[in-house]
């Protein structure tokens, strides 16, 4: 009797995905149980090839949030009863809570993880360069806003809001001094690969952030760092969108 009503009370969290067994979020909060002394709390990876899958995930009534990642960032938006209105503007979601009754609340830490890293470190630059036209992406666009700095999305597939990566020239590196890699590109174990820009352009004038935090340095951030360029990479920021998940989950 006293397992099965210590079973009952544990809290699960989670991540969904495809082929996260990379993933930041499982390790973080295992470590962050153990710290805290955190109890009767577990976190584990939900590995689905289809967001439908949500919804047996969700059957779990010990299951009290979840994290999203790619590719399911937009797509879950269609399973929540409330979707947060920043969430809902950005147009993607990386965090779900989940209450007694299995409604899901669909919110957007992942702007504020961003905005947290860059501190000051905007005052200089009105222009970003916005490398990937998916779910993260566009909470990174809505951060910048907020620092009152512009972004040009720069995507593979045309789009009237968007430009190629072949039209990236000299001109356009120059004028947009924050570029910001929101694609996998240089992810573990591909770590010689980066997205293809014309980093000759870059210079200790530009701010080049990458999401990626495996490898710790990818080739995107070794090739601006350089050129000159001053480098983050996306540990902190998925270090502060992880805490605010938690605040959201225990809200």
């Amino acid at each position: 009797m006293f397992l099965i009503d210590m079973q009952k009370s544990i809290k699960k969290f989670g991540l969904i995905g495809f082929n996260i067994d990379y993933s930041f979020s499982k390790k973080f909060f295992e470590e962050k149980f153990i710290k805290e002394k955190i109890i009767n709390c577990s976190y584990e990876n939900f590995d689905i090839n289809s967001i439908e899958l949500i919804l047996d995930i969700i059957k779990d009534n010990n299951i009290k949030g979840l994290n999203v990642t790619i590719p399911y960032k937009e797509s879950i938006i269609e399973y929540l009863n409330y979707i947060d209105p920043i969430a809902k503007k950005i147009g993607a979601v990386n965090t779900i809570k989940i209450d007694k009754k299995n409604k899901l609340s669909g919110y957007n830490t992942d702007y504020i993880g961003f905005k947290k890293t860059l501190n000051n470190k905007n005052s200089n630059h009105k222009k970003a360069l916005i490398l990937g036209a998916g779910g993260a992406s566009k909470a990174i666009i809505h951060a910048l806003e907020g620092l009152k700095v512009k972004s040009t999305i720069v995507s593979r597939t045309p789009s009237s809001n968007t430009i190629l990566y072949e039209e990236i020239n000299k001109n356009i590196i120059q004028d947009n001094t924050i570029i910001v890699n929101c694609t996998p590109v240089g992810t573990f174990p591909k770590v010689d690969e980066c997205p293809n820009i014309p980093y000759k352009y870059i210079s200790k004038n530009h701010l080049c952030y990458d999401l990626i935090y495996n490898p710790i340095k990818t080739k995107f951030l070794i090739k601006s760092k350089k050129a000159g360029a001053e480098i983050i990479n996306g540990k902190k920021m998925l270090e502060n969108q992880a805490n605010e998940s938690w605040r959201i989950w225990n809200s």
